[in-house]
């Protein structure tokens, strides 16, 4: 028994009687249950280790007749689920989430439809009046977003990174809902520890010709030249660092004799289906994305100087988008997060698949309003450095999800020593890692479709 209060304090006891409740009709059970609602544990807390205990197992069986013939016709209040009101609190905070994120996705399409059409309208009457005269843009009396046309489709530094990002992310985006939806139709069964990293290793490897496609695809679009550094890159993203953090975690387990610890024959066999299957996806998924790519489609003609980016104040900086861009996702999936540490870090089990695949689909949505308000309050300063700022400003969500990790370390886990530690701080950095590298695809290529569409409408 854990006591709620801080600090934690634990009571041990063992249960040594179970009362069965069967219920049947004719020569069918229509209802069993084990309860020890009546009965008091015997307290463990005083003993020592070295100290012999004699114990008792008992248990007593209650049979009673029911007129109901079918398991489902049965209605009780509290027996149909477990937790009922842990499960009440979940419902309603997840409610909550959804409250805000409907409000903050309306607000943010009012504001930005509403402030676009004045844009749009003024800069289009503007092209209309000044027609006739001069037909330098630089000698109108414009300023935001439309005087930097000539810029905003300018290629970033280190495209082949940003590429590789993006591959990487579209390929965990499509290992999430993929891993998600098989939950949701009942391939996993919830006694089976290990079904899902079993699916997600191989849906992984499976998944490696999404990453190279999109990588290469986008690669050759911006003009990059070095698509097999590309692949390279893009193939060794989440590999190396995943490799890195697991050696580390697998040679504590292996010093301090845990069970943990990989045997050699599973990591052989690991590396194997890297090599045979994750690596040459990888490869033809970059050659199909390279022998497909287009020329970029963009609605402006970029110029070859680059104009003078005006001085921001402080709110549009950076550190300042990146806080709001990763706040607002994470505080949508907050509540979430909580089941999920006490599931995979603790003794509850999850099986509310519906619920997170909502909660997935809300993150999502959060980050892709998010990432296109910011970009639009980015363009209207005149700076139009927006390729790996929006990245960065949703992607930065996983910092977010990696300090909520630390604080359920240290608030909520009765977690110690290195074998513990090491373990949750090393998954707890490539989880953080893969909502980084998932919501920035999913900002970056927002924001270029808010992008386009704002300069398609725009008359020049």
């Amino acid at each position: 028994e854990e006591r709620a209060s801080r600090p934690h304090s634990h009571k041990i006891g063992l249960w040594t009687h179970l009362d069965f409740h069967l219920e049947f009709h004719g020569d069918r059970i229509i209802f069993a249950n084990v309860s020890v609602r009546d009965v008091k544990p015997h307290s463990l807390d005083g003993l020592r280790p070295d100290e012999f205990l004699g114990l008792t197992h008992t248990y007593s069986v209650r049979w009673s007749e029911t007129s109901v013939e079918r398991r489902s016709d049965r209605r009780r209040g509290d027996d149909g689920g477990f937790f009922p009101r842990t499960l009440e609190i979940h419902w309603l905070s997840i409610i909550n989430s959804m409250v805000l994120v409907f409000l903050l996705v309306g607000f943010v399409a009012v504001i930005l439809m509403r402030v676009l059409r004045n844009d749009l309208a003024r800069y289009n009457l503007d092209e209309e009046t000044t027609s006739a005269g001069s037909g330098d843009d630089f000698d109108q009396g414009d300023n935001g977003w439309k005087i930097i046309h000539t810029d905003v489709f300018r290629f970033p530094p280190y495209r082949g990174l940003l590429c590789a990002v993006l591959g990487v992310g579209a390929q965990f985006l499509a290992l999430g809902t993929g891993i998600i939806v098989m939950a949701l139709l009942g391939m996993f069964n919830v006694h089976r520890h290990g079904a899902i990293n079993s699916a997600a290793i191989l849906l992984y490897a499976l998944t490696c010709c999404i990453s190279g496609y999109v990588s290469s695809h986008f690669y050759r679009q911006i003009g990059g030249e070095r698509w097999v550094w590309n692949i390279i890159l893009t193939t060794s993203l989440f590999s190396v660092p995943f490799f890195l953090t697991w050696s580390v975690v697998n040679s504590v387990h292996w010093a301090n004799g845990s069970t943990q610890a990989l045997p050699a024959t599973t990591i052989l066999l690991l590396l194997t289906v890297w090599l045979l299957v994750g690596f040459p996806l990888t490869v033809i998924g970059g050659i199909f994305g390279k022998n497909n790519a287009s020329p970029f489609d963009a609605p402006c003609r970029t110029k070859n100087i680059a104009r003078e980016i005006p001085p921001q104040p402080w709110y549009k900086s950076t550190l300042i988008h990146m806080t709001v861009g990763g706040f607002l996702p994470f505080s949508a999936i907050s509540v979430e997060l909580y089941y999920i540490f006490a599931t995979v870090w603790g003794r509850e089990q999850y099986t509310l698949y519906g619920i997170l695949f909502f909660v997935f689909a809300i993150l999502l949505s959060v980050g892709a309003c998010i990432s296109i308000a910011l970009t639009y309050f980015q363009l209207s300063g005149e700076d139009y450095r927006w390729w790996w700022r929006s990245v960065l400003s949703v992607g930065s969500t996983g910092l977010f999800i990696f300090l909520y990790s630390v604080f359920y370390y240290a608030r909520r886990s009765n977690m110690s020593g290195a074998v513990q530690t090491v373990e949750f701080f090393g998954y707890s950095l490539l989880t953080g890692y893969v909502f980084f590298l998932m919501l920035g695809t999913i900002s970056f290529f927002s924001s270029l479709k808010f992008i386009r569409y704002i300069y398609v409408n725009l008359k020049m």
